[in-house]
């Protein structure tokens, strides 16, 4: 359908007259009107692009550039610390110097051991088992709290060997303390047949022992100085007993527990006598590390007895026991009792059992491998010893006793021990033969233990055997000559150590019987 124009309608009807009237201008208006909308459209488009266009990229204003870089700070220098005060080595102070004697201060160790924390004391002093000779009462004193008590007690008091029956002997036991201390090598043994290489070259000392016995002999000389109050913090000695204690640790098995090398027919008299330096050692200082050493060496002896009986030289036991190695197991084991030790107690009965067995009962001879037999001696080395001078088995049956809890009024066989030793008092001979050392040493503390007329008498023949043998001559002062028949084995510093054990006797060990 389509509109017709108003104005041709009119020509049709022949009109000439051209008259623009309304509807013609609506007419006209309506055609143009879809342009208009067009036109307005794109003109509001246009607007649109125009207010949309960056028109800041035409803008010539100078470029804004932002830069970083890392600058280098420069910090003040820390300022040096202020200069330590000189650091002041203070002396070691000890609560009661144990020293029996005054002890010249060219004698006393220098050395520092501070770095060494398995020797130093601590302050428990562990559970103790029961002794004859243990004190009860006095277990708080143990340690460094106060000077110790039991059977140690002596050795911490004033006086010690310088009074009483002990009187003159404290000059001669602090030469032999000197002497041994002199030949003590830096790790911390003596060497049982090379000592005299601390001895000038024009002035050697004679008497080497056995190569095998360094153990032995360090043990014994570490008794030595333990006896005279000296223990690993406390005494004049300290150091020496230090360096001591810390090469026989060095020298334990650490799977048997034996200190020193299975070799040799006597090895394990060098383990007894070390074992109880360790063991008299740990009671003083209650280190864990020592007390791991001891018990690993009372271990071992209780492996090396027989099962039954006692002890002699061979580990695993073949059955055979001896009087003489047993003696020094059972004082060992004793020893590592009263510091708390783990002890096998059948060994001890095993022991007395022993000692038993091979006493004599009508003479009171307490014989070396069976019943009233005679000590040892070696084919070819010994044996030219008389065995008929000394009651060396005797002596050593009589302390094991005394050690076992045993006293004279519940075993009268005790006094027929004693009376046996009275006719065989020390004597020293010139050419050595009567004059037995490992008896001495034995007797003496045993016939102490007996008191009365039994130690009067053996006080006075061993204070003159003893001191009138000691050396007095150039290197060789203070030191004694390896006689009698196992001198040649221990040489000069197992004499020596023996003889000042010997002077010892005073205070060393409490007397218990009898006063209990």
């Amino acid at each position: 359908m389509t509109i017709d124009h108003p104005r041709k309608t009119a020509r049709a009807a022949g009109t000439d007259h051209e008259e623009e009237s309304f509807q013609d201008a609506l007419y006209e208006w309506m055609q143009r009107a879809p342009w208009l909308a067009i036109s307005a459209a794109a003109h509001l488009v246009i607007l649109l692009i125009i207010q949309a266009f960056p028109w800041t990229l035409f803008d010539s204003s100078p470029e804004i550039q932002l830069t970083t870089s890392i600058a280098k700070v420069t910090e003040p220098l820390p300022e040096p610390p202020p200069p330590e005060p000189d650091q002041i080595v203070e002396p070691d102070v000890v609560d009661e110097i144990p020293v029996i004697q005054e002890v010249p201060t060219d004698l006393v160790d220098s050395e520092d051991f501070s770095d060494d924390p398995s020797l130093e004391p601590i302050s428990d002093a562990g559970a103790l088992a029961e002794s004859p000779f243990l004190d009860v009462g006095s277990l708080g004193e143990l340690g460094l709290g106060g000077p110790p008590g039991g059977k140690y007690t002596g050795r911490f008091g004033p006086g010690g060997g310088g009074a009483g029956p002990g009187r003159g002997t404290a000059p001669s036991m602090e030469a032999g303390l000197h002497w041994l201390a002199d030949h003590q090598d830096q790790d911390g043994r003596w060497d049982c047949d090379g000592f005299m290489g601390h001895d000038p070259a024009d002035d050697l000392c004679t008497g080497p022992g056995g190569s095998l016995h360094d153990v032995g002999v360090t043990g014994l000389a570490l008794l030595a100085f333990l006896g005279n109050g000296n223990t690993t913090s406390r005494g004049p000695y300290r150091n020496t007993v230090k360096r001591g204690i810390r090469w026989l640790q060095n020298q334990q098995d650490p799977d048997t527990g034996l200190i020193g090398d299975a070799v040799g027919k006597g090895y394990l008299y060098d383990h007894a006598i070390a074992s109880l330096a360790l063991c008299e050692a740990y009671y003083f200082s209650n280190s864990p590390l020592l007390k791991h050493t001891a018990q690993k060496a009372l271990n071992q002896i209780s492996r090396a007895r027989n099962p039954y009986g006692a002890w002699r030289y061979d580990v695993p036991p073949t059955g055979e026991n001896d009087t003489s190695v047993t003696g020094w197991m059972v004082i060992a084991l004793q020893s590592g009792r009263d510091a708390g030790l783990v002890v096998d107690e059948d060994a001890l009965v095993g022991a007395l059992t022993w000692i038993d067995e091979v006493t004599d009962q009508s003479t009171g001879r307490v014989g070396y491998d069976s019943i009233g037999s005679v000590s040892a001696r070696e084919q070819g080395i010994n044996d030219h010893f008389p065995t008929d001078r000394a009651e060396a088995m005797t002596a050593v049956g009589l302390l094991s006793r005394v050690f076992l809890g045993q006293t004279p009024d519940e075993h009268p066989i005790m006094r027929k021990h004693a009376e046996l030793m009275l006719r065989a008092l020390p004597r020293w001979d010139a050419d050595g033969l009567g004059s037995d050392m490992y008896y001495w040493y034995y007797g003496s503390y045993a016939m102490f233990q007996m008191g009365g007329r039994y130690w009067s008498a053996w006080n006075k023949a061993m204070k003159a055997a003893v001191l009138e043998s000691q050396r007095k001559d150039g290197a060789h002062s203070g030191s004694w000559d390896p006689a009698g028949p196992w001198g040649k084995q221990g040489g000069r510093v197992y004499s020596t150590a023996m003889m000042v054990l010997c002077l010892e006797v005073y205070f060393r060990y409490s007397r218990v019987i009898g006063g209990r």
